[in-house]
């Protein structure tokens, strides 16, 4: 018998990683440190965004009992799907919808052929990346919403690197030796 999963998404192949923190965890405004990121999704991944929010819809009815036993209207609560237009003041964001994942176990990064990636090189914010996601209820603090923890990457292929890191050939001319006792 198969087990399914409703809260649990997988990304599409043109998914975008920014602010990627896969190979360490990272404390966020003084919290406890999680491996953690904000994942891009073109608006145009109609099959991307309707399981994100199928899943989040799984994850409201999975979690009546953290919300008193009631269902919640989705307008009362926090979503994880987030609009990049609207709320990010960044290029990368614009046309994309976006999540931020987080777990307190280190993700899987794998390649293509789902071998373990070494190089932490290899992935970086502004890869493009198939990532597991799931989603779940919660309430803390007065705060009441759908969460979203991060499972597994896997990169997919090379993108423009995110946050203003540059490549050291680009910012440097090659020096002539200046050897003034010859």
């Amino acid at each position: 018998m198969a087990i399914t999963n409703n809260t649990k998404v997988i990304t599409g192949t043109n998914t975008r990683l920014s602010y990627f923190h896969g190979w360490e965890p990272v404390s966020i405004n003084g919290g406890a440190e999680k491996y953690s990121v904000s994942v891009l999704i073109p608006k145009d991944d109609k099959a991307t965004i309707d399981a994100i929010n199928a899943a989040v819809d799984a994850a409201i009815e999975e979690g009546i009992a953290k919300f008193g036993g009631k269902k919640p209207n989705k307008a009362a609560i926090k979503l994880p799907l987030r609009d990049g237009d609207v709320e990010r003041d960044d290029e990368a964001y614009k046309g994309h919808y976006f999540i931020n994942a987080n777990s307190n176990t280190a993700p899987q990064i794998v390649d293509r052929a789902v071998k373990p990636i070494l190089d932490r090189s290899e992935v970086y914010s502004g890869c493009y990346a198939r990532v597991s996601l799931n989603f779940y209820a919660f309430n803390s603090n007065g705060n009441k919403g759908i969460a979203c923890g991060l499972g597994n990457i896997q990169k997919v292929r090379d993108g423009e690197p995110l946050g203003g890191r540059t490549n050291a050939a680009d910012d440097f001319a090659t020096l002539e030796d200046d050897d003034f006792l010859s």
